[in-house]
């Protein structure tokens, strides 16, 4: 431990006047922690990776250091040791002056722990992504031109920052990465329209799905809802918007839409033990909205398909149903709404989403309400997703559900418009308007007292559709 010794460079014996190279014995060949804190170091030399070859923890925070891992790895090419740090897992540098984090820190094989806050850093190399065992890191303090990055350093778990860099964001700023993503599009195009599939790549731009995004500044009566306190202990993660421009009316549109949420109760809501996904008739909800909770034999709710009841008779009305349900067919499973009822076992109140007229709305997981029921004239929607597990996975809930009805009202459209086209391409990009996007209304979730908890859709939302979805900001 050397900390706060004000050195201002590395003792000789550990390699501070090396560099790296040499046949001589390591000095300290069972150093495990290094400690260099609140010195005045302005750079390492490569010779510590020869002095102290079994180094596991490098700590160097409160420093005046520059770059990194700038002068700790030896040169590419020198003679330096073959795997400078193969043991290396936390390395420590926050509180200096760091404006270069180098590709090189993927070199670090077994670097699991990064500390870089409070420097200097305006980039992400793309190479963190390359680094096999990193689990966390901090880059918390730094001015970083990709603003949605600095937003996601802030508050994203340590996967979707890799997934990000690793998808292309590369820690560049929005405007230089729309100009590579623009270029990198043209060379692929360019090579298309050689190898003669040009056609095709116009198609499939032109059969992107497109969404608006209408930010509550641009709204003038945005749609707010008011989070109690109590649902914290019950399930507290609740997440809204509004997409209008929905067209339900031909053919079976309505029952596709209905089996699709179904289809994601499914999957990614995993049986609606991670997520709940509730669609109403905006035009039918009246508001401003609550979501709070309420006691059993209170929450009065009429059912879709029902008469008013009490939860606490609508739940034992459904399991006497899935009783008579499994006796009639001889299974063990059960369908529809029974196979829910084991999520609210133990729970002393229920979650609702309460309207201005003091009707409840929604009864997650179970049920929505008949008074806000989707029929095949709605066109506007207010969309609900709910979680006791986390905000993310009602986000990401939320960004799938989006896309599956802009793929829906697409395939609608063209089934409708686009029968009479003699081409794809006439059918996708044609007069027929199939392009005009849904309009996506930010709704903002707030605490009692009116402060912000949750806006979506905000700048970081959508993106795990981007492959798919043109969202236009």
């Amino acid at each position: 431990d050397l900390s706060g010794n004000g050195l201002e460079a590395l003792p000789a014996a550990l390699g501070g006047t090396g560099d790296g190279a040499g046949d001589a014995a390591p000095a300290f060949p069972q150093l495990r922690s290094l400690n260099l804190s609140a010195n005045r170091l302005r750079e390492l030399g490569p010779g510590l990776a020869r002095a102290a070859p079994q180094l596991q923890e490098l700590l160097l925070s409160g420093n005046r250091l520059r770059a990194l891992p700038g002068g700790l790895l030896p040169p590419a090419g020198s003679a330096g040791p073959p795997a400078p740090f193969p043991l290396l897992s936390r390395l420590d540098a926050a509180d200096n002056e760091v404006a270069e984090l180098g590709a090189d820190i993927a070199a670090l094989p077994a670097l699991k722990s990064l500390d870089v806050a409070n420097n200097q850093l305006r980039e992400l190399p793309a190479a963190l992504a390359d680094c096999p065992r990193l689990k966390e890191a901090n880059f918390r303090g730094n001015q970083l031109r990709d603003k949605r990055l600095e937003k996601m350093v802030n508050g994203c778990q340590m996967k979707a920052i890799l997934d990000y860099l690793r998808a292309g964001g590369r820690g560049k700023g929005k405007a230089e990465s729309a100009r590579e993503e623009v270029r990198k599009k043209k060379r692929e195009k360019q090579q298309k329209k050689d190898s003669g599939d040009g056609e095709q790549d116009e198609v499939e731009e032109a059969s992107k799905l497109l969404v608006k995004v209408l930010h509550v500044s641009e709204n003038p009566a945005p749609l707010v809802v008011k989070v109690s306190p109590d649902v914290k202990d019950v399930r507290a993660f609740i997440v809204c918007c509004v997409l209008k421009g929905v067209n339900l009316k031909p053919g079976n549109a309505l029952k596709r839409f209905l089996s699709m949420q179904t289809k994601l109760h499914e999957d990614i809501c995993e049986k609606r033990t991670a997520a709940t996904i509730a669609t109403h008739d905006l035009h039918l909800v009246k508001a401003p909205l609550t979501y709070n909770v309420q006691p059993p034999d209170e929450l009065k709710i009429v059912p879709l398909g029902r008469k008013e009841i009490k939860a606490k008779d609508l739940l034992r009305q459904l399991q006497l149903e899935a009783e008579e349900q499994r006796k009639q067919k001889r299974r063990q499973n059960v369908s529809g709404l029974h196979k829910y009822l084991q999520l609210l076992d133990g729970k002393d109140n229920y979650p609702c989403l309460v309207d201005a007229e003091g009707a409840v709305i929604s009864f997650p997981p179970i049920t929505n309400s008949e008074k806000t029921k989707i029929r095949k004239n709605t066109c506007d929607l207010f969309l609900e997703v709910t979680s006791d597990t986390s905000l993310q996975i009602c986000k990401d809930v939320m960004d799938t559900l989006i896309l599956k009805i802009a793929e829906l009202n697409r395939f609608t459209l063209e089934n409708r418009e686009g029968s009479g086209s003699d081409t794809e391409s006439d059918a996708l990009s044609g007069p027929g308007n199939l392009n005009l996007p849904l309009v996506v209304e930010q709704v903002r979730v707030v605490d009692t007292d009116g402060n912000l908890k949750v806006l979506y859709p905000s700048k970081t939302d959508l993106a795990t559709v981007s492959s798919l979805l043109t969202v236009i900001r």
